[in-house]
């Protein structure tokens, strides 16, 4: 079995990785909804990437200071510029903007959570990697269980106009067309680089967005920075900082079929954090969510390669 550096086994560390991946990109919808209540979307997602952004660059300062970051090319910036705007910029503000508009946290986990289809659909033609039967068997039943945890609370949202429900539908878009332009980068940076690119560009264009539209100003109610350290700790870092190490440690399908959990998990969080309710049909959808993420990573697992998922993707990119 393999180890880790720190003497714990390989699969034992991804699993631990993987549920607190789960668990932080679902805070992100939660967090949404607690800082909607209190600003535009503008204003959140400008403070919030304005405070990762300063931790993240006083960060790389101290390792630069102490010479532990490699040279990047102006290639590898650029791209990293781009990923990060479809991947922060235009995921976050279409998921915040639909809850704004009136759809619930449910439904735009489940329209999110049509991302794994997606990705390994195309997976093959992009990347050359191979998704085999029993994933894909396991990929339809995470799609059903998210749609049967889902469905009742899309059924019976109102308030909301009927093209609110395409927005999140373009956010994940955004975010499918970046993880497959960051499995094509082969010289990527370190992590910290990457996360503080990826950021320091988000702060930029909220920031500017913000001025431009007057709301830049922040209230000064304390639910409202209790939203952005929440969404800054767990959402961004937690989140989406674990999304980009476990897909180059997992691979593309093995990551997004966790988005399966999102919607379920969202769900039961809702529930006991603003009384949603939570019926059979959820934890029914939760327990299909949870076998067809075991049935798709187990599928990954058994495969000889050293790499998984993440060296036949690469092997196919050099071919």
């Amino acid at each position: 079995m393999r180890t880790s550096p720190i003497g714990i086994p390989a699969r034992w560390l991804t699993f631990a990785m993987s549920a607190v991946f789960v668990l932080c990109w679902s805070s992100g919808f939660i967090g949404a909804k607690l800082g909607a209540d209190q600003a535009p979307v503008l204003t959140i997602l400008m403070w919030r990437f304005l405070a990762i952004a300063a931790v993240l660059g006083a960060a790389l300062w101290v390792l630069s200071r102490r010479r532990r970051l490699p040279p990047m090319s102006w290639r590898q910036f650029g791209l990293q510029l781009v990923i990060g705007v479809l991947s922060q910029c235009g995921y976050t503000v279409t998921v915040y903007w639909a809850i704004s508009l009136g759809v619930s946290t449910g439904t735009t986990a489940l329209i999110d959570g049509v991302q794994p289809l997606v990705v390994a659909a195309l997976a093959g033609p992009i990347l050359g990697a191979v998704t085999r039967g029993r994933q894909w068997w396991g990929l339809m039943v995470g799609a059903a269980g998210v749609v049967l945890v889902t469905w009742a609370d899309a059924s019976s949202s109102e308030g909301a106009p009927w093209w609110a429900y395409l927005v999140p539908l373009v956010g994940m878009a955004s975010l499918v067309v970046a993880t497959f332009l960051e499995r094509r980068v082969i010289d990527a940076p370190a992590p910290t680089v990457i996360l503080a690119i990826h950021c320091g560009a988000s702060a930029v264009i909220f920031t500017v967005a913000g001025v431009v539209a007057g709301v830049a100003v922040p209230p000064m109610a304390g639910t409202f920075w209790v939203a952005i350290a929440w969404l800054t700790i767990l959402s961004t870092l937690g989140g989406y900082g674990l999304y980009w190490v476990l897909l180059r440690r997992s691979g593309v399908t093995s990551v997004n079929t966790l988005m399966f959990l999102m919607p379920p998990v969202t769900a039961l969080w809702g529930a006991a954090m603003y009384d949603e309710p939570f019926t059979w049909t959820t934890a029914l959808g939760l327990a299909m969510a949870c076998g067809a993420t075991w049935v798709v990573n187990c599928g990954a697992a058994e495969r000889p390669a050293d790499g998984g998922m993440a060296a036949k993707e690469v092997a196919g990119v050099a071919r």
